[in-house]
């Protein structure tokens, strides 16, 4: 099956079609990668966290030292713990990632600045900020592609940027807007939701971002994902990370 190329012009239809297409290609490949005995659900595709407000302590700990004994990507956590996280992950491979303007969106362009530079002195390697979802549905498109690109500035070259966008929120053609605007602003991800909204993370979702943005960004699906199977999803339909604090279970470790 040849491989179709994306379309020409951003309408929803044309898409949704390109969807289709690329997320058979993509899942005919991950068959087939399973039949050669390839893991698909491997320990580097995660973001081990733990956002809940009355996160502790000694669960961050928890969740830290089981991030370096699997490999995870890195550690998701509120900026409260950006320094403490740092210390305990200090020279292994995996990274701080600290929430900004979590989990809402709605905090102003300055304030979510003034939390990455405090994340990215205290040792966050990855941020995750949220959009400002009401100027989407504005359509003030200039003031969301200037809020994640005064982000990006923020992290000073020091870390990467993933853009949460809520898709949950979203309709077709927003989360397709969103998407771009994120691109337009020098994002490294796209990311699909917080976890703290009305749903989480869809494979059609996924397939969706990833067509708009290509191999231009990577994609991060979180959200409701807590299972072997639901993981296996996201990455056929284009993750290139997953977020969530159910990870040891799901590649096959305990709890």
């Amino acid at each position: 099956m040849a491989q179709p190329e994306p379309p020409a012009t951003r309408n929803l239809a044309g898409h949704l079609i390109y969807v289709v297409f690329t997320a058979l290609l993509q899942y005919d490949k991950e068959k087939k990668n399973f039949q050669e005995g390839i893991e698909m659900v491997s320990p580097e595709y995660f973001d081990h966290t733990i956002l809940k407000p009355e996160a502790t302590k000694a669960a961050v700990e928890k969740i830290c030292r089981e991030a370096l004994a699997h490999g995870f990507a890195s550690v998701c956590v509120n900026e409260f713990y950006t320094s403490y996280v740092a210390e305990l992950l200090r020279g292994s491979g995996v990274k701080v990632c600290t929430v900004v303007g979590f989990p809402l969106g709605m905090t102003s362009t300055k304030v979510k600045c003034f939390e990455t530079d405090c994340a990215v002195d205290e040792g966050a390697q990855e941020i995750d900020m949220v959009i400002n979802v009401g100027a989407l549905k504005d359509k003030d498109y200039d003031y969301v592609q200037s809020d994640i690109a005064q982000v990006k500035a923020a992290c000073k070259g020091k870390a990467i940027l993933k853009v949460i966008i809520e898709t949950c929120l979203l309709t077709e053609d927003e989360k397709v807007k969103a998407c771009e605007l994120a691109m337009a602003a020098g994002a490294d991800f796209v990311k699909t939701s917080t976890g703290f909204s009305t749903g989480g993370a869809t494979a059609e979702d996924v397939a969706l971002m990833r067509a708009v943005v290509g191999d231009q960004l990577g994609v991060k699906a979180s959200g409701g994902i807590r299972d072997r199977e639901t993981a296996e999803k996201m990455l056929a339909a284009g993750a290139s990370r997953l977020g969530t604090s159910a990870t040891v279970a799901i590649v096959g470790g305990e709890e």
